[in-house]
């Protein structure tokens, strides 16, 4: 990927597939598409709600966060009021749990946000909170069949780690192969070309923490797990033709 790609300013990495309804990069299809299949035996609908964002997505939702028109959650999930807040802690609360413009993994069409299919077929919204993955939560069989079985495919959970940083997103996967190769090239001087001068509110307090962003936002993931699988090794072609699938 090059600088645009990586930032979200260009989809030339993307394909778009029509079962499940989804943008991703193109060396994510097939295992992708593999671990859909595994999951559906098991008896799970495998759905993205979000995979390949671009830059403009990724600035509207942090635009409407950082104004208070969308929810912004504090460290424990809890919803604040970030309109009382100052710019730069502002910032930093919106950062816990939504990836700055240009900076987010969703760019690289190689990390998908999924729920299961099944529950949302019969009228379940999904928020995207932790408390629906754990015991008791309607996806908290999903996650224990992803936990035992995404290693498989080349998935990881780049982010399941309380504390510093983002905060554990246990419904958001990512394909190691791709995006491991990715995340190096997320330098401060990137991340400043995306930002500086495109509408990205707080933007003055987002410049003057850049590199502390990255390094704690950006950088601050889990590594990926030693894995042995075919789906794990990086395949650089991309499928000539992308055929609908049946659930």
């Amino acid at each position: 990927m090059d600088a645009l790609q990586l930032t979200g300013r260009d989809r030339g990495h993307i394909v778009s597939l029509a079962t499940p309804r989804c943008l991703v990069h193109a060396a994510v299809v097939e295992p992708f598409l593999a671990m859909r299949d595994a999951a559906a035996r098991a008896g799970f609908d495998l759905v993205p709600v979000s995979a390949f964002r671009d830059f403009e997505r990724q600035r509207q939702i942090w635009n409407a966060k950082y104004r208070g028109e969308r929810t912004v959650l504090d460290r424990r999930g809890r919803r604040v009021d970030v309109g009382a807040m100052v710019p730069g802690k502002r910032v930093e609360t919106i950062l816990l749990w939504s990836a700055l413009p240009g900076a987010s993994r969703h760019h690289w069409g190689s990390d998908i946000d999924i729920v299961d299919g099944r529950l949302v077929a019969r009228g379940y919204k999904p928020r995207l909170e932790a408390p629906e993955y754990r015991r008791g939560g309607p996806f908290a069989a999903l996650s224990c069949w992803l936990d035992l079985n995404l290693r498989r495919y080349g998935f990881y959970r780049p982010y399941t780690r309380a504390g510093a940083g983002v905060q554990p997103e246990p419904w958001h996967l990512s394909y190691a192969p791709v995006s491991h190769r990715a995340l190096p090239l997320m330098t401060v001087d990137l991340l400043m070309s995306a930002i500086r001068g495109t509408g990205v509110q707080g933007e003055t307090e987002i410049l003057a923490r850049l590199p502390w962003i990255r390094d704690r936002y950006v950088m601050g993931v889990d590594t990926p797990p030693r894995m042995r699988s075919r789906w794990a090794r990086f395949n650089a072609r991309r499928p000539a033709m992308v055929r609908p699938r049946s659930a």
